[in-house]
């Protein structure tokens, strides 16, 4: 069984993929910024929070990178906190 998926991974590798989501009403990127745009939305709101204090301008930074989290991207490893 391992010889098969050994050739046939070897043969397919060699071919052109194609994905299709034939219920998808918006293009890619129609559809990244429309999120872009919710993301900047909610951060927009965040920082226009006026009524925290400065020690909870963490909490700002952490709802932040909470967003981008939602929206699969990680922040990178500078958040450790």
């Amino acid at each position: 069984m391992k010889l098969f998926q050994d050739i046939l991974k070897g043969i397919l590798m060699e071919e052109e993929v194609q994905v299709v989501f034939p219920n998808l009403k918006m293009s890619p990127s129609e559809l990244v910024e429309m999120k872009c745009y919710m993301a900047l939305r909610d951060i927009k709101k965040i920082l226009e929070d006026d009524t925290l204090e400065d020690k909870e301008c963490f909490a700002k930074i952490e709802e932040i990178v909470h967003i981008f989290e939602v929206m699969g991207s990680d922040c990178g490893t500078r958040h450790e906190f």
